[in-house]
């Protein structure tokens, strides 16, 4: 049985990148950098997986999580030879082949990296890299080959010739080395170099040296490896993702009608027959069932939602969960573990939060529902508030099932309201109400005619 175990380097600080925040802490539609490097290699099955740490090394081992991931910690910034170097500690014992890659390549697959190890094995090589070539090569280092082709060295970009430098085909970072060569080579290496770092590259010259097999393997889809040091390239590679995303899931049946103003996040799932308006956002942990119409200018975040649910223009959505034909908006925002039964419809300018509203409830026009309770076939009139929040605490309103709630009404929390109740427009609630009641405010409403004449007469008068 072959080996196989997998060190990241995730040690450095980005400086390009101009931030606070280690490199592969930064985000990529929706997940840092170093996720989408972790889940290309994790399906690789490797025997163990070793993460490079330095920079933020707590923030970055709390990402990585469990899932028998092991760190290394590279204390000092010395070059990439140095970074592989560190996870010797862990490794020590451990024989087969060692893949190496970048933690900020996020649109690296499992299905080149499987393709890469299985050609290091077929060759029965001691090194292989894979390479790739660039129309603007810039600060990546050059893959230097003899007239027959074979490898001979690399050379990094600071220390490479002006012929080495016209070079168009680079070393992409990512390498497939037997592990007992691999570690008595690192022993080997000296800062000698421009920078005064120890260079992975550097192996590679080793292996030639010592007629070791070794293999330079040419990568069609150059986008695939880049990796990211400024803002720049990180837009750049989210437009490739997202352009990714998006043709993945018009192909899986999503009808997407302005493809380039709608984001996707990673972990997004959507289903079937969905129509998707322009300048949608969908992220975090969202799911969309089938058959469901997003009209547009929507925020979704870390929501459920169920199938045949139309969401009207210009929805905020966060949290939420929405069953089966449900109906939102236009211009609604629900948040903080709203949970909507089939059938219920929030209509425009309802905020929800924090509330569960039962099968058939309507709330259509200008409220706010917090902290409520809700049963079916309810209807809440234009102009509804619970008032939830006493200043100190939060209190919750219960409400049955077909209760008919009158425009205007405040509900002052903690409120139940039990079925089958009817409360009159414009009613403060402060008590509990019975089932079947009627619930209203005695008023006494007076007309006095000709009061408007009379008015003016008497302001005229004043300025007289």
């Amino acid at each position: 049985m072959e080996h196989l175990a997998v060190i990241i380097l995730a040690a450095g600080l980005g400086k390009r990148m101009r931030s606070q925040q280690a490199k592969v802490l930064h985000r990529l539609a929706g997940k840092p950098l170093l996720a989408h490097v972790l889940h290309a290699t994790q399906r690789l099955h490797p025997d163990r997986i070793v993460v490079v740490v330095g920079h933020q090394a707590d923030e970055v081992q709390r990402l990585c999580g469990g899932g028998g991931i092991v760190f290394a910690h590279q204390p000092q910034q010395r070059g990439t030879g140095d970074a592989v170097r560190a996870a010797r500690s862990v490794l020590h014992d451990f024989r087969g082949d060692v893949l190496i890659v970048c933690g900020d390549t996020p649109l690296l697959t499992t299905a080149t990296l499987a393709r890469f190890i299985q050609s290091h094995r077929q060759q029965r090589a001691t090194l292989s890299v894979l390479t790739a070539y660039l129309d603007d090569p810039s600060h990546y280092g050059r893959v230097i080959r003899a007239a027959d082709g074979q490898i001979q060295k690399i050379v990094e970009a600071h220390d490479a010739s002006p012929a080495e430098r016209a070079v168009r085909e680079i070393n992409t970072g990512i390498y497939c080395v037997q592990a007992e060569f691999l570690f008595a080579a690192l022993e080997r290496l000296q800062p000698l170099n421009a920078q005064g770092e120890y260079y992975l590259t550097d192996i590679v010259a080793q292996a030639v040296a010592a007629r070791l097999p070794t293999q330079a393997l040419r990568l069609a889809e150059a986008q695939e490896i880049g990796g990211i040091n400024t803002r720049e390239e990180l837009a750049r590679m989210e437009k490739i993702r997202q352009a990714q995303l998006r043709s993945r899931w018009m192909a899986a049946g999503v009808t997407l009608q302005d493809p380039d103003t709608v984001y996707i996040d990673e972990e997004v799932t959507i289903g079937p027959d969905t129509i998707i308006g322009p300048n949608t956002q969908l992220k975090g942990n969202t799911t969309i069932g089938a058959r469901c119409r997003i009209d547009g200018s929507a925020y979704i975040e870390n929501c459920r939602i169920g199938n045949d649910v139309h969401l009207r223009f210009a929805v905020v959505l966060t949290d939420s969960e929405l069953g089966d034909h449900t109906t939102i908006g236009p211009f609604a925002h629900l948040r903080d573990g709203v949970v909507l039964a089939p059938r219920a419809e929030i209509g425009n300018f309802v905020e929800v939060k924090h509330s569960s509203i039962g099968e058939h409830t309507k709330a259509k026009h200008l409220a706010y529902l917090g902290d409520a309770e809700i049963g079916r076939d309810t209807n809440i009139g234009a102009g509804t508030i619970t008032c939830n929040y006493d200043g100190f605490r939060k209190h919750k309103t219960k409400i049955g099932d077909r209760v008919q709630v009158g425009s205007d009404t405040t509900l002052v929390a903690p409120v139940t309201i039990h079925d089958d109740v009817y409360i009159a427009t414009a009613t403060t609630v402060r008590h509990d109400v019975p089932a079947g009641a009627l619930v209203f405010n005695a008023r006494t409403e007076e007309i006095r005619e000709g009061w408007t004449a009379a008015k003016r007469a008497k302001e005229a008068a004043k300025k007289a």
